[in-house]
């Protein structure tokens, strides 16, 4: 039977690729992005019974309202996945607050309202799959990235507290902890502090090692591979990683002291003082 499931962000990356490989396995996809053109490439793509709709993550009613549209056209809906989010680069000393907020509202509460707006519907059914993107730095903390970090320390810390209080309900909940993709993400919020900074120098190194990895890193058709094994599992992992360097530092992160941690991070994103 072909499952209902609803991408946030899919019009592009690893959104995008992850719903035309559920499509293709005949499942339904009820998505929503901000890019109307790539939204309404997709919708042609993909053609079927799915369900794409143009919206911001912050329009709340808005968010209300594709709940509504979802469930009044196929009556349930059995996986959300919460792939919205922006990145954020700089140093914390030089970062605009105002920016910062915005991030922290998409990444954290954008992911929170897509969940919240369909859990009666899944308690009521006493099933159902909550997965949302975090990353790599939901575990550990990376410099230059600490509005971001905290966004997807907020995440995990999210996903982690709903478990304990939907799974009696009978729904899951999965985290999938990426740590690059091969995307535009990153070269999108890459961004030098400006001259005189007394960051730049350090920085500039993080973003040209962090060019270097990117050039290796999953494509998103990889990455989506991973994603889709997360979702279609009977039973959900807590957590999920889409490529081995993820899984080699997260290991390491929960068995090396702190300081062993911290060399290696250090010199790993050559930003060693």
């Amino acid at each position: 039977m072909p499952e209902i499931i609803v991408i946030t962000g899919c019009a592009d990356g690893m959104g995008k690729e992850v719903a035309r490989m559920l499509a293709a396995r005949g499942d339904v996809i009820a998505g929503f992005d901000c890019d109307q053109g790539c939204l309404q490439s997709l919708r042609q793509e993909l053609k079927g019974d799915h369900l794409f709709m143009p919206l911001d993550i912050t329009d709340r009613p808005g968010v209300r309202s594709f709940r509504d549209a979802v469930l009044e056209k196929y009556g349930r809906v059995d996986t959300v996945l919460s792939n919205v989010g922006i990145g954020f680069f700089g140093p914390f000393e030089e970062v605009d607050l105002e920016r910062a907020l915005k991030c922290l509202e998409i990444n954290v509460i954008g992911a929170a309202a897509i969940f919240q707006a369909f859990l009666p519907s899944m308690r009521e059914r006493r099933r159902g799959k909550l997965i949302a993107m975090s990353s790599l730095v939901g575990q550990i903390p990376f410099p230059f990235e600490s509005i971001y970090t905290a966004s997807k320390f907020a995440i995990e810390g999210l996903m982690l507290s709903l478990r304990y209080e939907v799974e009696p309900f009978g729904i899951q909940v999965g985290i999938i902890e990426p740590a690059q993709v091969s995307t535009t993400f990153a070269a999108k919020i890459h961004q030098l502090p400006p001259e005189g900074s007394p960051y730049r120098e350090r920085a500039s190194r993080f973003i040209a090692r962090d060019d270097v990895l990117i050039k290796t890193a999953p494509t998103p058709v990889q990455a989506a591979h991973r994603i889709v094994k997360a979702i279609k599992a009977p039973r959900v992992k807590l957590r999920s990683q889409v490529d081995f360097m993820s899984s080699v530092f997260l290991g390491l992160n929960r068995f090396l002291p702190r300081a062993a941690r911290d060399a290696i991070l250090i010199n790993y994103m050559d930003i060693k003082a």
